[in-house]
C-alpha cells in the first residue's frame, strides 16, 4: 500500500490507502437526516411527513431520518411507524432523571420510539453554552440507552481562515475519546457541520468537505480500527437540491444532515433522491 500524506492546515494527516466509500462500510447506504429545528405544527407536520412518505417509501439504498421538536415525537411515531422513515430528537439531557427543569432524558425519548438523537449542534452549543465535556456525557448516555447519536462537529469561519479547523474538530472528538475511548464511535453518526455554512446558503466545497471527512475518519480509525464498518460521517451545512449530488458523490461522505430544505417536502425529496441515485450507482459499481 502506498503511504500518502495530505497537509491539513497546521496538521499533517496520513492514511495507508486511498479513501473509498466501500473501504469503510459493508453496504453503500447513505443516510439523510432532516433537522426541523424549532419549526412545525400538528397540521404542518402531518402535511410534510405525508409528502415525505409519498415519495421516499421505496428507497432501497438510503435511510431517511426525521428529527422533530420534542412536542411532536408522538405525532412522528404515529405517522412513521411501520414505514421506512425513522424519527429522532434534536437534543437530550445527560441525566437519567431528577430535578432538571426543562430537560428530557434518554428513557423519555425511548418511550416515543426514538432511534436517533442530534447532539452538539452549534446552534445549541453556542446559544446555551454547552461545553465539549457536557456533549460527551450526553453522547455516552445516548449510547448506553441504545440510541444512535448524531454528533455534530465543526469550526467557525475565523477558525477556518486561521487554518486551525482540524485542530478545533479534533479537540471536539478528543473530549469523547479521552473519557470513553474511540470504540464508542461504533454504530455512531458524526455530522461535519462547518458553522459558517449553517443556514447561510454557502456550503463547503466538495474538496473542503472531503478533506475534513478524511481527517475525522483517520483520527478515529487510528485509535480503533474496529469501528470502520459502522461509523458514518455526514455533511451538514446548507445542503440543498442543487449541491446534494456533488456532495454525496464525494468518497467518505455518507449522507447529509439537512436543515432549511427539510421543511419543504419537494426540496427534501430531491435531496434524498440524490443520495439514492449516488448509492445505487455505488452499489452497481461494487458488483463489477
Amino acid at each position: 500500500m502506498v503511504r500518502q500524506s495530505v497537509k491539513f492546515g497546521l496538521l499533517i494527516v496520513y492514511w495507508s490507502r486511498p479513501l473509498s466509500v466501500h473501504s469503510h462500510q459493508s453496504t453503500p447506504q447513505k443516510i439523510v437526516i432532516a433537522n426541523w429545528k424549532m419549526h412545525g405544527s400538528l397540521k404542518q407536520n402531518e402535511q410534510l411527513l405525508r409528502g415525505y412518505l409519498a415519495e421516499l417509501s421505496t428507497l432501497k439504498h438510503t435511510q431517511v431520518v426525521v428529527c422533530v421538536p420534542y412536542p411532536y415525537l408522538a405525532q412522528a411515531q404515529q405517522l412513521l411507524s411501520s414505514t421506512p422513515i425513522a424519527w429522532g430528537a434534536q437534543n437530550m439531557g445527560k441525566f437519567e432523571r431528577g430535578a432538571y427543569t426543562g430537560e428530557v432524558s434518554a428513557e423519555m425519548l425511548l418511550d416515543f420510539g426514538v432511534q436517533y438523537v442530534i447532539l452538539g449542534h452549534s446552534e445549541r452549543s453556542t446559544a446555551y453554552c454547552e461545553s465539549d465535556e457536557n456533549i460527551a456525557d450526553k453522547f455516552m448516555t445516548a449510547k448506553q440507552h441504545g440510541l444512535t447519536p448524531v454528533l455534530c462537529v465543526g469550526e467557525t469561519l475565523i477558525e477556518r481562515e486561521a487554518g486551525v479547523m482540524e485542530m478545533v474538530v479534533g479537540k471536539q472528538l478528543d473530549t469523547i475519546i479521552r473519557q470513553f475511548g474511540a470504540g464508542v464511535f461504533a454504530h455512531t453518526i458524526i455530522s461535519y457541520e462547518p458553522i459558517w455554512a449553517i443556514g447561510t446558503g454557502l456550503a463547503a466545497t466538495p474538496e473542503q468537505a472531503k478533506t475534513m471527512h478524511a481527517f475525522i475518519r483517520y483520527k478515529l480509525l487510528q485509535s480503533d480500527a474496529s469501528i470502520e464498518n459502522t461509523l458514518k460521517i455526514l455533511y451538514g451545512g446548507s445542503v440543498n437540491p442543487q449541491n446534494a449530488v456533488q456532495l454525496f458523490s464525494v468518497n467518505g461522505i455518507d449522507g447529509g444532515l439537512v436543515g432549511k430544505c427539510s421543511l419543504q417536502a419537494q426540496d427534501f425529496v430531491k435531496i434524498c433522491q440524490a443520495a439514492e441515485d449516488v448509492s445505487e450507482a455505488m452499489a452497481e459499481q461494487s458488483l463489477l
